[in-house]
């Protein structure tokens, strides 16, 4: 599963970097901050060019940050990225493929973050996301965190995330911005509660789920 979105700016040898990154970095470690345990294990799903993983683990330097990808060329750019900041904190990225929770191995983590990835990748990686989500994650108080845009039944879809949506389906039909009741019900299945969803810059949400029994 190809979830890789990033182009190529100023970066070490062998990285990638993403506009993305320095617009929406700061908005999310202000939720991170306020909800991850001070000493916890994080997960990161769908890593992409790594930047977020050397920012978020930069910035909670007392938590344990592994990030993760299937891709190869985004592995590459997690490591690049991760040689040049020289954190004690941030971990060897994982070939962990969200489409294939099987392929997961036993992980000790307290909580999963997964940004900007449901929308650009099949439904079948949002699926397998709250299944491997669901058997890691420690019962009770495990915490998924998502961020990303959405659709939701009681707000009007913003201009530019309708834009989105139909560029993101001219590029793979399989791609697409996500309704967040049936993203909820998916994750229910699998014993992870929506908590809490916060309204973000641009038209994004980051929607916190808890493991209950």
């Amino acid at each position: 599963m190809q979830t890789l979105d990033s182009v190529q700016n100023a970066a070490p040898p062998g990285a990638l970097a993403s506009p993305a990154v320095a617009r929406n970095t700061q908005p999310i470690l202000q939720v991170l901050k306020a909800h991850l345990p001070a000493e916890g294990r994080i997960l990161e799903v769908a890593s992409g060019s790594g930047e977020h993983a050397v920012a978020f683990a930069r910035a909670l330097p007392r938590t344990t940050w592994t990030p993760s990808d299937p891709s190869d060329q985004a592995r590459a750019s997690i490591a690049a990225w991760s040689a040049q900041a020289g954190l004690p904190n941030l971990m060897t990225p994982l070939a962990l493929d969200a489409a294939d929770p099987d392929g997961w191995s036993a992980l000790d983590v307290q909580v999963i973050v997964c940004v900007n990835m449901i929308h650009i990748s099949p439904w079948s990686a949002t699926e397998g996301l709250m299944a491997g989500a669901g058997r890691v994650l420690p019962d009770p108080g495990g915490l998924l965190i998502l961020y990303g845009p959405f659709r939701e039944a009681d707000v009007p879809l913003a201009p530019s995330n309708a834009a989105f949506d139909e560029s993101l389906k001219s590029r793979d039909p399989a791609w697409g911005l996500r309704d967040r009741d049936a993203v909820v019900a998916e994750a229910r299945k699998h014993h992870l509660h929506l908590t809490r969803r916060v309204e973000m810059p641009a038209n994004n949400l980051m929607l916190l789920f808890r493991k209950v029994g």
